[in-house]
């Protein structure tokens, strides 16, 4: 009767461990922080001459952070928002390239691949720059590039296109007309893993893209260049697909983190999130910023089928702790390299750091 009661209460044990689990099936985790590399990219002193300063700028002086990453010719390239010391807000950004054999050691390029020039985009990114990009692969072996363009008064998602990752055609604004002033960030659209590749798929006969820094609205596209803002027939107003929860890790805000991936259960996408001040997780200080990862239909991609209960990242280390924004960890790039996945963040928007998940 002993053996038989403690059989029992053993497998009661497993069944509420399994039910208080923060990892759900369709999940992709967990991720180990890469402490022995990590902080793996920190800001530098070195400089370029700007186009419209015309003088010589340490352009990743004060903070790099929120990289997107893409793997070529074997190795894992880094997108990466770098600031200045000098402009008006908070400093100018641009985006920066960084190239790794092993996902652990960077190399960066001495001058910026993206920002703010003399050119017809000037009026959207002077001179709040360029910030936070993501970016997938199309099928023709071309690279698109989602980035916010602050022109100090409104945040606008543009896009820009290459072929090699150092020269970017810039094609403005996601949305026009009317649309063109919404205030848009951190686009992140739907791709497929073909190997080491992440390519755009279109879905439906449409290419879609998951946005926006409150809720999480969509977007559908048929060149991945000019977008349309997906509307709630009901409302008139945009659609949100995720919205904050209160009391929870996300109660402030969610804002799509690296681009969202067709898997065997749908479509996985990894956000990132804001605690609330008040009526937040009583567990994390408030202005926290924590990962977690929603699960959405394939054949009808606003359609929510679950979400993680918990964050299955958060700030936990010195360099995530504090800096220019305290409690950050900002998750905007994913490659799967070596067998490995390889997750890049930003830590309290002052460096880069790497999780790895075998």
């Amino acid at each position: 009767m002993l053996m038989r009661k403690q059989l029992y209460l053993f497998i009661l044990f497993l069944i509420s461990l399994a039910a208080t689990s923060q990892e759900k099936h369709w999940m992709l985790a967990p991720f180990v922080k890469a402490d022995a590399n990590n902080p793996c990219l920190i800001s530098s002193g070195i400089s370029f001459v700007d186009p419209i300063l015309k003088k010589s700028v340490a352009w990743e002086e004060k903070d790099v952070f929120n990289p997107a990453a893409v793997v070529r010719n074997g190795k894992i390239y880094l997108l990466y928002r770098a600031e200045d010391k000098i402009g008006k807000h908070a400093g100018t950004s641009r985006i920066g390239l960084a190239a790794s054999s092993d996902g652990l050691h960077f190399t960066k390029r001495k001058t910026p691949v993206l920002y703010p020039k003399n050119d017809a985009f000037k009026k959207y990114e002077w001179e709040g720059g360029c910030e936070d990009p993501r970016i997938v692969e199309t099928r023709n072996g071309n690279y698109v590039l989602t980035y916010t363009a602050y022109d100090g008064k409104v945040a606008r998602l543009l896009i820009g296109t290459s072929k090699d990752l150092i020269n970017w055609k810039k094609h403005g604004p996601v949305f026009t007309g009317a649309d063109r002033d919404l205030w848009s960030k951190s686009g992140a659209i739907i791709s497929r893993r073909v190997g080491s590749k992440m390519i755009a798929e279109k879905v439906n006969g449409k290419y879609w893209m998951y946005w926006g820094d409150t809720d999480i609205f969509l977007a559908t596209s048929d060149d991945l260049v000019k977008w349309t803002p997906v509307i709630d027939k009901t409302t008139g107003k945009l659609l949100a697909v995720i919205s904050p929860r209160a009391g929870m890790f996300d109660s402030d805000l969610v804002e799509p983190g690296p681009p969202a991936m067709i898997t065997k259960n749908g479509i996985l996408l990894i956000y990132n999130s804001r605690n609330k001040d008040q009526n937040g997780d009583p567990k994390l200080p408030s202005g926290t910023y924590t990962a977690g990862q929603a699960l959405l239909s394939l054949s009808d991609p606003t359609k929510l089928i679950d979400r993680s209960e918990n964050y299955f990242m958060k700030p936990d280390k010195e360099y995530e702790i504090t800096g220019q924004v305290n409690n950050v960890v900002f998750l905007e790039g994913l490659v799967y390299f070596k067998k490995k996945w390889f997750m890049y963040y930003g830590t309290a928007d002052s460096k880069i750091a790497v999780a790895v998940k075998e």
